[in-house]
């Protein structure tokens, strides 16, 4: 069984039977609500055969579940779900926290953040991957690992995210890098991320942290709708937007927010901004709920040449055109035609923006080979049209390089 705290009061107990997963509140208190999805107001939230959704965004995927499945098949000769966030739990930072008899509170050393971003080897991420395994309550396919740095001349030290990349993701961390500056320039507020020395790293600061020592509140989407990951580009934008508008507080800065955030993900060809990739962060007494940085936006085309959006727009999941990205702003994230059609364009200039800055990097740098596919790709969005898919130029242009 696993205890559930918030301000170091027992509020639930979390476990399983055979078939089922079972929350279960103590008492009924309405400010002791485990998230946004699971408020305080019935005793038992039940779910059959499946992970409750808010607690599943904290279980590893991709890279490293793998290496989770290797430990505990030798150790527990099974894995699931329930296991893996039993053996994390205990070490989650959060606005909620976890307590299991399986995994005890570990006393994490930290590291010199400077010194990562000017070592960024292959020996320095599998180093800290071991040193901080068991903090890991992080989903995502791509190799990286949650970290504790500090910074020389500050005394706080703060979880950060590690992304690094292999040969099928190749320069990933540069990738991500270019498009949340783009996505930040766009007047969108991002996470905060530092590129390494070589490139290798992309450093992203955990963004619920408050500067009194207290947490945000965090909750996807994808776990707002009641979803699994399996069905992580099962929906829409505008669903996502009638999700967000429906919790928010500041319903009008969110919206914004949001709109900008869609239109950066089509001109930058971002063909992963599914339902995890969205959130809302909130304070502990739920009074202000508001759209979170953005993260996790790359341009995926150059990996994947006839990639597609990640959630359907106008029942469709094509890269959508001018007029209809303007016609989702009105639409579903109730702006005027005025306001969606400037919006837009804060948007096509940040798109300029990183172009040119892409342009210069280039000049310096020339074998940053995804970065000309990204050139080529951000300049079809120029051209504002309808492009269900690249051209067959552009990909034999690619193939050449």
């Amino acid at each position: 069984m696993i205890e559930i705290f918030h301000n170091q009061k027992a509020i639930a107990s979390f476990f399983k039977d055979n078939r089922n997963f079972i929350i279960d509140y103590k008492d009924f208190d309405i400010s002791n609500s485990i998230a946004l999805s699971l408020p305080n107001t019935q005793k038992i939230y039940l779910y059959d055969y499946r992970f409750p959704p808010f607690l599943e965004s904290f279980l590893p995927e991709g890279y490293l579940y793998e290496i989770f499945k290797n430990i505990l098949s030798k150790e527990y000769g099974r894995v699931d779900d329930y296991l893996i966030f039993s053996l994390l739990c205990s070490n989650i930072q959060s606005r909620v926290q976890f307590q299991c008899n399986l995994q005890k509170s570990i006393d994490f050393p930290n590291f010199d953040i400077e010194e990562i971003l000017s070592n960024d080897t292959n020996d320095t991420f599998n180093n800290l991957l071991q040193t901080f395994l068991n903090k890991n309550a992080i989903s995502g396919v791509q190799p990286k690992t949650i970290a504790l740095l500090k910074e020389k001349e500050k005394l706080d030290t703060k979880e950060y995210i590690i992304k690094t990349w292999g040969d099928e993701y190749q320069d990933l961390a540069l990738n991500e890098y270019f498009c949340l500056k783009a996505v930040e320039k766009a007047g969108v507020k991002t996470a905060n991320v530092k590129l390494s020395k070589n490139n290798k790293f992309l450093i992203v600061e955990k963004f619920t942290l408050k500067d009194d020592g207290s947490f945000y509140g965090f909750e996807e989407v994808l776990s707002l709708m009641d979803k699994n990951k399996e069905s992580k580009y099962d929906g829409s934008y505008e669903q996502v937007a009638k999700i967000i508008y429906s919790y928010a507080t500041n319903k009008r800065e969110s919206m914004i927010a949001f709109y900008k955030t869609v239109v950066m993900n089509y001109l930058l060809k971002n063909g992963d901004a599914h339902l995890k990739n969205f959130g809302l962060l909130f304070d502990d007494d739920f009074k202000n709920i508001f759209y979170s940085p953005v993260y996790d936006v790359v341009n995926t085309v150059v990996y994947i040449h006839k990639d597609k959006p990640a959630l359907m727009m106008d029942g469709k999941k094509i890269w959508h055109s001018k007029n209809t990205l303007i016609k989702f702003g009105q639409k579903s994230c109730l702006l005027s035609l005025s306001e969606a059609k400037k919006f837009y364009r804060d948007c096509f200039e940040a798109l300029l923006w990183v172009i040119n800055e892409l342009e210069g990097y280039l000049t310096k740098n020339p074998d940053f080979k995804i970065g000309k596919m990204m050139l080529d790709s951000w300049k079809l969005s120029l051209k504002e049209e309808s492009t269900k898919e690249l051209s067959d130029d552009i990909i034999r242009t690619w193939k050449n390089y």
